[in-house]
């Protein structure tokens, strides 16, 4: 089976590996990083991914705006969205899944908690 390909979208350098650190516990992952939307957004039409894991509240661009590029592009993109935020209120996370996030994760996040998610996402059977 060839690597699964994140990208980890996080104006956090810490939470980004924390992230990174978690995904890479399921083995043959490979980690994209971007600091904010705009880069993040950057990189996903550079390159394919299999899945995106981004925060909600980020500088220049954010998360919720960055997931409806996303879902806009020109065939509207499916590959699964994680979102990892501080933002725990319902109508966020309402917000989040309206504009296609897959997933809604509220910080402090466990690594176990973004494994189970991606996995779940990813149709991947093991634990890590």
């Amino acid at each position: 089976m060839p690597p699964i390909r994140a990208l980890v979208v996080d104006d956090s350098s810490a939470m980004r590996r924390s992230i990174v650190f978690a995904l890479q516990r399921m083995g043959e992952v490979v980690c994209v990083e971007a600091q904010d939307g705009i880069e993040g957004l950057k990189r996903f039409v550079e390159a394919q991914y299999d899945i995106v894991l981004t925060d909600i509240n980020m500088p220049v661009m954010d998360g919720l705006k960055l997931i409806s590029h996303i879902r806009r592009g020109s065939a509207p993109n499916r590959v699964p969205i994680v979102v990892i935020t501080t933002e725990s209120a319902v109508e966020d996370r309402t917000r989040a899944m309206g504009l296609g996030a897959s997933a809604y994760l509220v910080k402090p996040v466990q690594a176990q908690q973004v494994v189970e998610a991606v996995r779940a996402l990813l149709r991947l059977g093991g634990s890590g």
